[in-house]
């Protein structure tokens, strides 16, 4: 079954600018499909999609994971049908965090050292409640 098959209720995962997310498709648009986020797989990157990795930018972002039951448009070849079991929001959004924060720790640039500033803000964010 190729993206083009697949039905509103059809758990996927979908390509979101930087992030990757579990959720289910509510709609289905000529290019497109209208996904209600479940849960993240990958957590999107901080900074400027357009200059990434560089930190002399007029602004350096703050990207926030799409949140739980949130809809957006995700362009039909980054949506493929997921089969596993649907993790918690919240556990699989603390667990995308932790993965992005590792991999900063490991970069000694200077856009890594910024990157890893603004996840651990939206880390506290996230979950300070």
């Amino acid at each position: 079954m190729t993206a083009a098959d697949l039905e509103v209720g059809t758990v996927v995962t979908g390509v979101y600018k930087t992030g990757k997310y579990i959720g289910e498709v509510t709609d289905i648009k000529k290019d497109r499909y209208v996904v209600q986020v479940k849960a993240v797989l990958k957590h999107p990157r901080q900074g400027d999609l357009h200059n990434p990795g560089q930190t002399d930018v007029p602004l350096f972002h703050e990207r926030r994971a799409l949140g739980e039951r949130e809809k957006t448009n995700v362009p039909k070849a980054m949506v493929k049908r997921f089969d596993g079991t649907v993790p918690d929001y919240r556990t699989s959004l603390k667990e995308a965090v932790e993965n992005e924060k590792a991999a900063l720790k490991e970069d000694t640039s200077d856009w890594a050292k910024k990157a890893y500033e603004k996840m651990e803000t939206l880390e506290q964010d996230y979950f300070s409640c």
